[in-house]
């Protein structure tokens, strides 16, 4: 049968759907190009996809119910969904609220409605997206899926909260299996230039300084591309099942288990340049947190999740990418 993927497009998604594909699955993509940032380089993703036995892309909002149930009945071959598709972006949820209302929260009860429609039709399993915001002021390290994650310092981990806790709802009333993925710090080849390892090795290389926010006193799980799709395809692998009252739903964290400090972060980032950063200290910035540090004990346990790439390999492979993307 066939898996959808939602935010083909995406850096993630590019990604799952390579690997899907890799493994012999038909994949059906849907993206709508938004221009949350240059649509150039999610067409350069897709054009990694172009032409690969079994994949088609369908240029979709997947927030409109109308397209979306015309979507449905032309695709009935679709047994599992991928829900990748959001809009992104810690600090623009702050400035444009309105539209994680629309992608995050009307697109994922669309997609949502799809899967609970096609229940009747074999819909094996619905994974979807979450993230390490949704833990916000939780003080507890490492975060465990066990801990409190309804205080969120951000719109946009709100809105991935409430993605959760949509999904149990289906889960429970419909029966529909759902996982959700909290994803820490996702970096690789083909990542997103709003995110600090593009930011970052884009003005080393230009000999631009560099902003360092909160004086460079935080720490973050860099999750390496490759860990990450082990996961959301080990976890497409093992759709949750109701146990007794339990709806079948899951949540897990997909990190790298292990906060490293921004300033070593850093070290690392010039090292691949071959060349030293001007820090520019800054304050805190609205929506960050100091930490984030994934415990990842439920998803060994239940998916064999083992992430095994350290920063030091990670970042030279996408720094390498980086150079070769721009023609550098």
């Amino acid at each position: 049968m066939t898996v959808l993927v939602t935010g083909a497009a995406g850096f993630i998604g590019l990604h799952t759907a390579r690997a899907l594909l890799d493994r012999g699955e038909r994949v059906i993509g849907i993206d709508n190009l938004d221009p949350y940032y240059d649509p150039a380089l999610k067409r350069a993703r897709l054009a990694e996809l172009d032409g690969r036995n079994g994949f088609s892309l369908v240029e979709i909002d997947f927030a409109d119910r109308d397209a979306m149930a015309a979507f449905d009945a032309a695709h009935p071959e679709i047994d599992r969904i991928i829900h990748l598709g959001a809009q992104a972006g810690v600090r623009h949820s702050i400035e444009q609220p309105f539209d994680y209302l629309h992608s995050n929260l009307m697109g994922h009860l669309v997609v949502m409605e799809m899967a609970r429609h096609r229940m009747d039709k074999g819909l094996k399993h619905f994974v979807y997206a979450s993230s390490s915001s949704v833990y916000g002021a939780n003080r507890d390290i490492p975060y465990s899926t066990d801990h409190q994650s309804d205080q969120p310092m951000s719109f946009y981990g709100a809105t991935k909260k409430s993605c959760e806790v949509m999904s149990h709802s289906y889960a429970s009333l419909y029966d529909v299996p759902s996982t959700g993925l909290r994803f820490f710090t996702v970096y690789g080849p083909w990542g997103r230039p709003d995110m600090s390892p593009w930011l970052f090795t884009e003005r080393i290389l230009r000999g631009e300084p560099i902003q360092v926010f909160n004086h460079g006193r935080m720490k973050r799980d860099f999750t390496y591309i490759d860990d990450i799709v082990a996961g959301v395809l080990a976890a497409l692998d093992h759709p949750p099942a109701r146990r007794g009252d339990a709806a079948p739903a899951a949540i897990y964290n997909l990190g790298n288990n292990g906060a490293v400090a921004l300033l070593d972060y850093i070290r690392v980032i010039e090292k691949a340049c071959g060349r030293d950063a001007e820090l520019i200290m800054k304050p805190m910035q609205p929506g960050d947190v100091l930490e984030t540090y994934a415990d990842i004990a439920a998803s060994t346990r239940d998916l064999g999740y083992q992430p095994s790439t350290a920063i030091e390999v990670g970042i030279p492979k996408f720094v390498d990418w980086f150079k070769t993307y721009h023609g550098l």
